[in-house]
C-alpha cells in the first residue's frame, strides 16, 4: 500500500441506519436498553469508518454516552454517522442519535457519541487510513473539536 493516500472527504463516509423498537429490545418500563442502542452506535461508527478506510475496523475507544432521552417500544431508531478525524490507523466516528415517532414524524435528539476505530489489512494488522478533507467551515470546525478530543483522549493514555 502507497505511504501516502489520498484524501477523501467527510462526505463521502456518511452513512444512516434505521431500526424500529420492538419488545425484545426493551426493559419492563419499555423504554430501550441502552446497550443495544451501544451496539447500534458502534454499528454505524463501524460501517462510516469502512467506507472512509475501504478496509476492515476493530472497535478500540467509546467516549461517554450519556441518554438525554428514552427510546421507547414503537420509536424508529435514526443513526447518522461520518468520520470526523484521522490519524496514521485509527479514525474518529461521530454518531448521532434520534428517536422518530413514525406515526408523528416528530424526532428527538438522544444522543451523541463518539468512537474510535483502527483500519486493519488482510492479516489483521493495523493500516494506513485515507487523510481526512473538510469540504465546509462547518467540516472544518468539527475535525477542530475532534483533533482536540484525539488529545485528550492520548493524554489519558
Amino acid at each position: 500500500m502507497s505511504k501516502f493516500l489520498p484524501p477523501k472527504p467527510i462526505s463521502a463516509s456518511r452513512i444512516s441506519l434505521s431500526q424500529l423498537m420492538h419488545p425484545e429490545h426493551a426493559n419492563l418500563l419499555g423504554n430501550v436498553h441502552g446497550g443495544w442502542i451501544m451496539k447500534l452506535v458502534d454499528e454505524a461508527g463501524a460501517l462510516a469508518c469502512m467506507r472512509h478506510a475501504q478496509r476492515k475496523v476493530v472497535t478500540v475507544a467509546i467516549d461517554s454516552m450519556v441518554f438525554r432521552e428514552p427510546i421507547r417500544i414503537g420509536d424508529l431508531v435514526i443513526l447518522k454517522a461520518e468520520v470526523s478525524y484521522t490519524g496514521r490507523t485509527s479514525m474518529e466516528a461521530a454518531v448521532v442519535v434520534h428517536a422518530e415517532d413514525p406515526l408523528t414524524g416528530e424526532q428527538t435528539h438522544t444522543n451523541t457519541a463518539y468512537l474510535v476505530y483502527v483500519a486493519l489489512d488482510n492479516a489483521g494488522r493495523p493500516t494506513l487510513v485515507p487523510p481526512l478533507e473538510a469540504e465546509t467551515d462547518e467540516e472544518r470546525q468539527g475535525m477542530e473539536q475532534a483533533q482536540a478530543r484525539q488529545e485528550r483522549r492520548l493524554k489519558q493514555k
